[in-house]
């Protein structure tokens, strides 16, 4: 792959880690095009404006997602684009439920700019990359496969809305914010509710939250 046409998407709400990452980057593709997202809705609108990207090193908490929620969209909405996780929390569960989702690799924060660029590299020659010390082989917990295989059934927009669920957000809220109809959104909750196995919108939630650890914050959803 021409470094020329090398194009990464750093997704990052601290301005000081988006540049060790962009030094990372540089390193090692030098003529690489780096955008730059500190919230979620600025990573989706560079992708709907330039969606020809090669990889995405995404934070599991940002304005606008927390959690999984953000991955999980991102490889329904962009199945071809590889996604990296670059998260503080580290430990072995988050690294698995990453992978389990679709993450192409996990960087830990912890870890120094030469770490990053080494990491990098790797997934750039298509290599899945972790830290070489996690443990990867205890026994998943069927009840979390179980949400796991719901969750991933959800299309993009039906995500989009449960992301906004999450948050407590109203039907009309969402509705506003995604720029469609009360009506559409309504569908969309009776959608995520069937697919998720659940009969109402905090069990939605809960759902969620339980898939994602204490990572995906949990609003106080009330309309049913």
């Amino acid at each position: 792959m021409a470094a020329s046409a090398t194009h990464l998407v750093i997704a990052d709400d601290h301005p000081l880690f988006r540049a060790a990452l962009r030094q990372a980057v540089g390193s090692v593709m030098s003529s690489a095009k780096i955008d730059e997202a500190g919230a979620f809705e600025e990573l989706t609108a560079l992708l709907e404006q330039d969606a020809d990207v090669d990889l995405i090193l995404l934070d599991l908490s940002m304005p606008g997602i927390s959690g999984f929620s953000g991955l999980i969209y991102l490889r329904a909405q962009y199945p071809a684009i590889p996604v990296v996780i670059v998260s503080a929390s580290d430990d072995g569960a988050t690294i698995r439920r990453s992978l389990d989702f679709g993450a192409s690799g996990f960087i830990p924060k912890r870890f120094g700019v030469e770490t990053l660029r080494d990491a990098i590299l790797k997934v750039m020659e298509g290599d899945v990359w972790v830290p070489p010390d996690t443990d990867l082989s205890s026994q998943a917990d069927p009840e979390m496969t179980r949400l796991r295989d719901r969750l991933v059934t959800l299309t993009p927009q039906q995500v989009r809305v449960l992301m906004m669920l999450s948050e407590g957000l109203l039907n009309k809220q969402i509705a506003y914010e995604l720029g469609v109809s009360e009506a559409t959104i309504k569908a969309h909750v009776s959608a995520i509710l069937q697919k998720l196995g659940v009969e109402s919108r905090t069990q939605a939630v809960i759902a969620a939250a339980k898939i994602a650890g204490s990572q995906w914050r949990q609003g106080t959803p009330s309309e049913q």
